[in-house]
């Protein structure tokens, strides 16, 4: 299980720090304003939400890949690529499952991967961690507990920095959504492909609204005006706050935060 721990970790190269699933409106919304708030958002999400469909597409593939049913896994991978409610989520899971697919081809190369080539430009998430976890031998149970773990202490990191909680908090809610994502895994490990489908109606909104901001003149005597850059790795976030920075520094007070 050792693989899962760097596939799945903040550092491995697939740029899931840039994305928040509609956290960002959430928050802005005030529906995530507190660590109760944000353990609620986050459990609805794992149970009822886009994660749900996401571990039964990782263990239909897993399943696919390890039973040698090509035709099978092309479905599922089509089906995948199609079921996200939004274009930000949907650039979401198709970004982070090419660029994931492209590291372990480099670093870990297995023979599953050859499958991947009918679809190979159109890849989800969820798809790709389990053709990676099949082809290297890895259970699925343990892949699944570690696929929702991950996205949920991604989107804690989020909202520690966004609401803004501190370290301890963050952590406090990362250990009460474990033995969720474990009961979760353990259900998707056995469902069949009429079990996808999700009720998180406001996570999929904020998705969509997150995706085509409305700005607006705010004051700021309350407070500084905070600014938040994000986008897939190479996207030029170093490049645009480095100029921000440069364009504005005579006229205000900046603080800049790189991460």
């Amino acid at each position: 299980m050792t693989p899962l721990l760097v596939w799945l970790s903040p550092s491995f190269p697939v740029g899931s720090y840039a994305y928040s699933h509609g956290l960002e409106w959430a928050v802005e919304a005030g529906d995530v304003r507190d660590l109760a708030s944000l353990e609620a958002w986050l459990a609805t999400l794992l149970e009822h939400g886009g994660p749900w469909s996401d571990a039964v597409l990782l263990a239909l593939t897993h399943n696919a890949v390890c039973a040698k049913d090509d035709m099978e896994l092309c479905k599922i991978a089509e089906l995948a690529a199609a079921l996200s409610p939004s274009k930000e989520r949907r650039m979401e899971t198709l970004n982070q499952g090419a660029a994931f697919l492209a590291a372990l081809r480099a670093a870990w190369p297995c023979a599953a991967f050859e499958r991947a080539k009918p679809f190979e430009n159109e890849i989800a998430f969820p798809v790709a961690v389990g053709l990676a976890a099949a082809g290297h031998g890895l259970a699925l149970l343990p892949t699944l507990e570690a696929y929702l773990v991950s996205f949920a202490t991604n989107l804690v990191s989020a909202a520690v920095r966004l609401i803004p909680l501190g370290q301890t908090d963050g952590t406090k809610a990362v250990a009460k959504l474990v033995p969720l994502a474990k009961k979760i895994a353990g259900r998707a490990a056995h469902a069949t492909v009429d079990d996808i489908g999700g009720a998180a109606f406001r996570s999929d909104i904020a998705s969509m609204r997150h995706e085509t901001p409305i700005y607006e003149v705010v004051s700021f005597m309350s407070g500084p005006l905070r600014v938040g850059i994000g986008g897939p790795v190479g996207s030029g976030k170093t490049a645009l706050m480095e100029a921000l920075c440069k364009r504005f520094r005579d006229r205000y007070e900046i603080c800049a935060i790189h991460q």
